[in-house]
């Protein structure tokens, strides 16, 4: 039988493994320009700069981030769904 308290451990090390790459990542920045239009994103898929023609929109923006953030959320369910959450650590189902 596995020990839960080791799982927690392995747990946690995951844990601060992503937030120290999520930190990595938000440093970074991606600048891509296509004809008229200019995108800035971060390494942590937050939008920075989005313009058309020059003109930039903090509206825009926000939209754009809370489409990725929804984006992203969505595929971390269906992870955890795929893996079976915390349940499969511990001998659960």
């Amino acid at each position: 039988m596995a020990n839960p308290l080791k799982a927690l451990g392995d747990l946690n090390n995951l844990r601060q493994q992503a937030k120290k790459m999520q930190q990595e990542l938000s440093g970074e920045e991606i600048r891509v320009e296509e004809g008229d239009i200019v995108v800035v994103i971060s390494g942590d898929q937050k939008i920075k700069q989005f313009s058309v023609q020059g003109i930039s929109s903090a509206e825009a923006v926000e939209v754009l981030n809370k489409a990725i953030k929804k984006s992203q959320e969505i595929a971390a369910k269906k992870l955890q769904s795929m893996t079976g959450g915390l349940g499969g650590m511990f001998g659960g189902k």
